[in-house]
């Protein structure tokens, strides 16, 4: 188990940023940064051995400043979309950003991934934790709020994410992880020819602005059904009303998770490489996003452009807009209780 810590560079408010990288005992390596608790590098075996990193990102500091797709972020306090950006808890209206047209998106301007977080590290785990303190009313919710977010990379070669928070009032807390996977290596290609598969059979409607309204779809006779592995490619450009508002897949797909049991919910495989990679989570469900606003104008860590669909997304995550339908699963935390969720990405070869 190798540990390195390094300056990464300054933030704009003069804060040292520091990149720590932890290896497994395969060579396996996570690089994360303390600015947003991002990931930033993910370098993972090939069939051969070959070790590519396989996580969209940059390798300068000032470029996360933006980072307006959110490349490996730690997205709070809510992820994914509020409608109208306002929600009523407890009789209380609360009025949020709109940073994505009359909606919230991932908390606002001032999101958790453009923030200093502090660290502790755990080398007997091959472990960092991230932790954050989030005042009353920051971004517009109620609630000093404390969330963690202890990152693990196993001897399995598994990245294991664990949420973690609390709050003195009641507040609305969806954590997520925003990296955007390629199997081929970040740089080198699209994910259209990638195979996903996922364990759900139905998904959450979406209006053109991706607003779900609580209208469930079953996902059988329709181009969101993965349940037998498919490419990202084969249906991504079918008409049908949910790929037109999305520009592609954009979408929360309903798991047959059970609070407090982690389940295999999506496989993703690339055929040259023969990289495998699974996820797991105990949240009821996940976006699956496939890169359809990169636009070709970002450089990555490879030098290349990041064109659209250079990376994929698996969100695991409380729906979206659940704060405002009521039949939905509530992503709401109680004063004194606490906030606890795991999710992972385990990678395999098929060699």
């Amino acid at each position: 188990m190798a540990f390195e810590k390094k300056v990464f560079g300054q933030t704009q408010k003069g804060e040292t940023a520091y990149l720590y990288t932890v290896e497994n005992k395969n060579g396996m390596k996570a690089v994360y940064t303390d600015y947003g608790a991002i990931l930033v590098s993910l370098y993972v075996a090939d069939r051969n051995g070959n070790m590519d990193d396989v996580v969209l990102g940059f390798d300068n500091l000032e470029d996360y400043f933006e980072n307006e797709p959110n490349f490996g972020a730690t997205i709070g306090r809510h992820a994914n979309r509020i409608g109208a950006a306002k929600f009523t808890l407890n009789g209380v209206e609360y009025t949020l950003d709109k940073n994505d047209g009359n909606n919230n998106l991932h908390g606002g301007y001032d999101g958790y991934h453009k923030r200093m977080w502090d660290t502790v590290t755990n080398d007997a785990d091959n472990s960092i934790t991230f932790t954050l303190f989030s005042k009353d009313m920051d971004q517009g919710y109620p609630g000093n709020l404390t969330v963690s977010v202890k990152y693990t990379l196993t001897d399995d070669n598994e990245i294991v994410i664990e949420y973690n928070g609390q709050t003195d009032k009641d507040t609305v807390l969806n954590l997520t992880n925003h990296s955007y996977f390629n199997l081929l290596g970040e740089g080198k290609g699209t994910i259209l020819d990638h195979k996903v598969w996922m364990d759900s059979d139905e998904f959450t409607y979406a209006d053109e602005e991706s607003i779900p309204n609580g209208e469930i779809r079953k996902v059988a006779g329709t181009p969101m059904d993965f349940n037998e592995a498919k490419t990202v490619g084969r249906d991504i450009e079918m008409d049908y009303d949910m790929l037109k508002f999305g520009t592609g897949f954009d979408h929360n797909w309903i798991l047959k998770t059970k609070s407090g049991q982690i389940n295999l919910v999506a496989r993703l495989s690339e055929e040259t490489t023969g990289r495998i990679m699974e996820v797991y989570t105990d949240l009821p469900g996940m976006q699956l996003y496939t890169g359809n606003f990169l636009k070709g104008n970002l450089t990555g860590k490879s030098g290349e452009k990041y064109v659209q669909r250079s990376g994929l997304c698996f969100e695991t995550q409380y729906y979206p807009n659940a704060i405002n339908v009521p039949s939905f699963p509530q992503p709401v935390l109680k004063a004194g209780d606490k906030y606890h969720t795991i999710t992972s990405y385990k990678f395999l070869t098929d060699k």
